[in-house]
């Protein structure tokens, strides 16, 4: 099976962590231990995935609670069944209605099965994903991440997760992928929660939750 983490061993792993590497234990000290952020395996996870794409976070959520008090529960049954304007009106634009119908209809045709997810290796995950319109790696990652708790993700797509990586090394804003995936590449096979870590001290530094 895939090598996961739970609340068990979250701070152990945050220990870890911190005891190779003097940043990442910098956070811990400041701000205490991160929140194991997690999200259901459900079709809205995956919507909700999309909405957050280029946005803000506060954005993606207002979008996702107009389609819960549209539907009660968002499900892809009932997406199909709203029209191009009603799907506007909950603050979805354009080409995010056309992603988030995509992925509707390959779920409701099981082409898409998320149950069997979970027994995917990271790869498979990968390539099941983005295999459907409008799901890229930064998507794939944080599915990864977020709701089957892969213990080895770096997100290299993430802006707050690579933009704290900087801040805590003290690299140019310029610094390559290349250089940031090596560094983040000294945190393995932990890389998943060293991303919630780095995503702690972005969100703390900010005065943000």
């Amino acid at each position: 099976m895939p090598d996961t983490f739970s609340s068990d061993s979250f701070r152990e792993r945050c220990d870890e962590l911190a005891a190779a590497d003097a940043d990442l234990a910098a956070i811990v000290l400041r701000y205490g231990y991160p929140p194991m952020w997690n999200r259901p395996n459900t079709f809205e996870t995956l919507v909700h995935f999309i909405l957050e794409q280029q946005v803000s976070l506060a954005s993606a959520l207002a979008a996702l609670n107009k389609l819960r008090e549209r539907l009660g529960e968002v499900t892809p049954e009932g997406v199909l069944l709203l029209s191009d304007e009603e799907l506007k009106a909950c603050y979805c634009s354009r080409q995010k209605i056309a992603y988030i119908r995509y992925l509707a209809e390959s779920v409701t045709k099981r082409e898409t099965d998320l149950q069997l997810m979970p027994s995917l290796p990271d790869e498979g995950v990968r390539t099941a994903l983005t295999a459907l319109k409008g799901i890229g790696n930064w998507t794939a990652d944080v599915y990864l991440i977020f709701v089957l708790r892969r213990t080895d993700i770096f997100p290299a797509g993430d802006l707050a997760a690579v933009n704290a990586l900087k801040e805590i090394k003290h690299i140019p804003k310029d610094t390559s992928r290349e250089d940031i995936l090596r560094i983040a590449g000294h945190w393995r096979p932990h890389r998943t929660v060293a991303t919630m870590l780095l995503w702690h001290h972005y969100l703390s530094s900010r005065g943000r939750k």
